[in-house]
């Protein structure tokens, strides 16, 4: 007879152990019924946040429809009954043999003052009455609760500064809010780095405008008269404004059900088990968060999946135990890498410490080594954590190179030398499914030839994902061509997909994705078919679908600022601009109250505008003659110039010329990254042309072009391409050059990083565009004469279509009513957000410098 097994719990550990038990239970031992607490079946809760990049519920499913087990979706336990062996539900009683507890965790809510409904007993475990405004970050119904609240809202606090307190306060910054971080530890991150590390990130973390709060707590939450949150009041006295609070301050193990049946729990909460994860009860058997192995508990999911795994094996008669727990972590918080390995912190007598900082490209490592400094015991990374992969594998052998060489940022690539050919057979490559580089070779061996195979046979990178670039190094070193698949939708790189949208005349996303992909498409894929559509004349970017691939800035042509609010850049070209131009931008930010900067590549941003005022302001600078800058797409920005042989004595060229006329030819360019330019006078270059995408510099006798050069995270000089040029022959190369580019860079690369993956270089690059050595500079120049003559400024025919106008509404049921959120105050005569966290540098003098308020 078979026997019948009761899951409670279809978390990411829950549905992992069915798959584990099903795919072992040949025989079809057991009849499995799982009882699930939410509404929706299993889905991924390490990439929760995704949520906030347009991820759906459906992309994040983890269920796997079977026809062997009884999945009852919103039916929670309410008891067990061990002598009677069975559970119970609202909905009924399910008899068991055994007995598989996957409940999982609860957000822990610390008993602050004014954050429930009601004080008492009740406010506090699994499911705390929260008052209106609190919430905790946990479920996609959190996500969307936070979501649809924060609408109108304009400032948002998060109660942790840890992993998930991160996490929650970049969809706070995504949702628009001005977001600050309350963490009780001196560091953010305080279980995964070092004080180091912490200051680093936490370097990291302000620069994207969110405040952290560090080495207090929170001790009341306070509202207004109307009812709305206030703020908070911290343990140092201070008082923070917010609209909104996430607790985001740890977990606890959901033992409930366990503890009013009378099981044994751990000291500090959780359903104690042994190494084969069975409680005091042999029928009863507990895995992942709820679980205290040996009166331990974990809170991340690679030990959940090893506790999945053992108990899989011992209901079909095997004899696994639980092999302990890697608590290593690499996560991209606020768009920060951090990553944690093994004995991160030094504990342990008698280690060393080596480390690495480069404060100019924001880079922190550490390794924690042994005493004689031959075994590798763990370490931190920020800013650049390429290195994890190998290092992690590495945790308790060998150091797989030098120290230094190991700390420094990442080399070739290749998984030669300190990679993953210097790694032992036993090392773990994937820590979350324990899949060792053995293994990973004989997958190879037996044909897994590509990324996905080696996911599907071994499981390994398909939990956290860090592991993949070691993935793609075993295979190079095994002589295996790697894939370049832009991603899972598409089978093609972001080149071969240009080439079938060209060749092949495609406009639409939808037929591409039908006739060379698969699925619905991605925050990968979806925005570089946008690019690739636009860099091929697709006409208008948000007619039809084109709409919902677009960017989040694209959507209304502006860039949106951390208030809500937008900015508005008109094309300045080459930083020229008659006096009646320049009035008409002062009248139109003194009318509309925009807070008004001259930016670094000689435009005019207008700061502070509202949805709905975006068309009124642009109409009034069409009519004088602007145009957009597209400061909010990937696309050509600026053609930065210094005053050249018109003004200068220095000068040996027209600068201004040159910059006005290229800036005119490629304005609008489509590209997978955004374009910068310069063109300066003289060899003093004072238009700083050598930090651009492409620099211009003049000499005596013509042009020396320079390629591949940007600032940012990562600066990089240009390199010199071309002397002494004619401009006929400038123009030539640079049109090529950006065609060329447009064609064959990655998503998201920029031009430097082009260069640089380029194999031969700038000289294979003089070869294809110089040389013709492909036979492209035809198609290349055609390309860019088709793009000059069919060029349309997008402000322009949006304000010509009253279909395309009703898109700039900032409430679609009250489309006149402005968001009454975004509220200004005055400093230094200008109007900024009132946000309630900035902090003015004033080095004591007058706030306004002068400038009447």
């Amino acid at each position: 007879m078979r026997q019948r097994l009761v899951v409670v719990g279809n978390g990411m550990v829950g549905q992992r152990f069915v798959e584990a038990l099903r795919s072992r239970d040949t025989d079809g031992r057991w009849q499995v019924t799982v009882l699930a607490e939410e509404g929706r079946p299993a889905y991924d809760r390490v990439r929760l946040s995704a949520f906030f990049d347009g991820v759906d519920a459906d992309e994040l499913s983890l269920h796997r429809p079977d026809d062997g087990v009884d999945l009852r979706l919103g039916e929670p336990v309410v008891a067990i009954d061990r002598a009677a062996r069975r559970v119970v539900t609202g909905g009924g009683e399910y008899p068991y043999d055994a007995l598989v507890l996957a409940t999982g965790s609860y957000p822990f809510v610390p008993p602050i003052d004014g954050a429930y409904v009601a004080d008492g007993p009740d406010a506090l475990g699994p499911t705390p009455s929260l008052r209106s405004g609190v919430f905790v970050y946990r479920t996609l119904d959190d996500l969307t609760a936070i979501r649809d609240f924060a609408k109108g809202r304009r400032t948002g606090a998060v109660v942790g500064g840890g992993l998930l307190g991160l996490e929650a306060a970049n969809a706070l910054r995504l949702l628009g809010l001005a977001t600050s971080v309350v963490e009780f530890a001196p560091r953010l991150m305080p279980v995964q780095v070092d004080e180091a590390g912490g200051a680093m990130l936490r370097r990291y973390v302000e620069e994207l405008g969110v405040v952290p709060h560090l080495g207090v707590a929170t001790t009341a939450i306070r509202s207004r008269p109307d009812g709305e949150l206030a703020g908070l009041t911290l343990s140092d006295g201070s008082w923070l404004p917010t609209d909104l609070v996430v607790v985001a301050a740890g977990i606890r193990p959901r033992d409930e059900l366990a503890r009013d049946a009378g099981l044994a729990l751990g000291e500090r909460g959780g359903i104690r088990v042994d190494e084969t994860c069975r409680s005091a009860d042999e029928r009863i058997w507990a895995i992942g968060e709820c679980a205290a192995v040996e009166g331990t508990c974990y809170g991340l999911v690679a030990p959940g999946y090893a506790m999945a795994e053992v108990v899989a094996d011992r209901l079909v008669g095997g004899s696994a135990t639980f092999p302990g727990a890697d608590l290593s972590t690499k996560l991209k918080l606020l768009g920060v890498d951090v990553a944690s390995f093994g004995d991160a912190h030094g504990r342990t007598p008698g280690c060393l410490d080596v480390t690495f900082t480069d404060p100019a490209t924001r880079v922190y490592a550490k390794l924690v080594l042994s005493d004689d400094a031959q075994t590798l015991l763990g370490g931190v990374l920020v800013g650049d954590v390429t290195a994890y992969p190998t290092l992690r594998a590495s945790v308790g052998g060998a150091l797989p190179g030098p120290p230094l060489a190991l700390l420094a940022p990442a080399g070739d690539g290749t998984g030669t030398g300190s990679g993953i050919a210097a790694l032992p057979g036993s090392a773990q490559v994937c820590s979350c499914n324990a899949v060792t580089k053995d293994q990973l070779v004989g997958a190879i061996a037996e044909g897994c030839t590509d990324v996905p195979g080696l996911k599907a046979c071994t499981r390994a990178g398909t939990s956290c994902g860090s592991c993949v670039p070691m993935l793609k190094q075993l295979l190079a070193v095994s002589g295996v061509s790697l894939s370049k698949a832009l991603c899972e939708h598409f089978d093609h790189s972001r080149q071969e997909l240009f080439e079938i949208v060209r060749v092949r005349q495609i406009r639409t996303f939808s037929r591409l994705v039908a006739e060379h992909g698969r699925g619905r498409g991605c925050d990968i894929c979806k925005p570089a078919v946008a690019s690739i559509l636009a860099s091929l004349g697709n006409g208008y970017v948000l007619d039809g679908e084109q709409a919902s691939l677009q960017d989040t800035n694209d959507h209304f042509l502006a860039n949106i600022q951390r208030d809500g609010t937008y900015s508005v850049v008109p094309r300045i070209p080459g930083g020229e601009i008659t006096p009646e131009k320049l009035i008409v931008i002062g009248e139109v930010a003194r009318d509309f109250n925009l807070y008004t900067k001259i930016t670094g590549g000689q435009r005019i941003d207008l700061f502070g505008a509202r949805v709905e005022q975006l068309p009124q302001i642009w109409r009034r600078l069409v009519d004088a003659g602007f145009e957009s800058g597209h400061a909010y797409g990937k696309a050509l920005r600026t053609v930065k110039s210094c005053v050249g042989s018109t003004w200068c004595r220095y000068g040996v060229q027209d600068s201004v010329g040159l910059a006005v006329a290229l800036e005119l030819r490629y304005r609008g360019l489509r590209a997978p990254h955004k374009i910068k330019s310069a063109v300066s006078g003289c060899a003093r270059e004072c238009a700083e042309a050598r930090s651009k995408d492409f620099g211009i510099i003049a000499t005596d006798n013509g042009w020396n072009l320079y390629l591949g050069g940007n600032g940012g995270f990562r600066p990089r000089h240009a390199e010199l391409f071309g002397q002494d040029l004619s401009t006929e022959d400038l123009v030539r190369y640079v049109d090529r050059f950006l065609m060329f580019y447009i064609r064959t860079a990655d998503r998201l690369q920029r031009t430097a990083a082009w260069i640089e993956a380029m194999e031969g270089g700038l000289e294979h690059l003089r070869a294809v565009i110089v040389d013709d050595s492909l036979g492209l500079c035809a198609e290349l120049d055609a390309a860019m004469a088709r793009h000059v003559g069919s060029y349309s400024d997008e402000w322009r025919d949006t304000l010509a279509d009253p279909d395309r106008l009703r898109r700039f509404t900032s409430f679609v049921n009250a489309p006149d009513v402005p968001d009454p959120s975004i509220t200004f105050e005055v400093e230094r005569g200008q109007p900024v957000p009132a946000l309630g966290d900035r902090r003015p540098v004033t080095l004591g003098l007058p706030t306004t410098m002068g400038v009447p308020s």
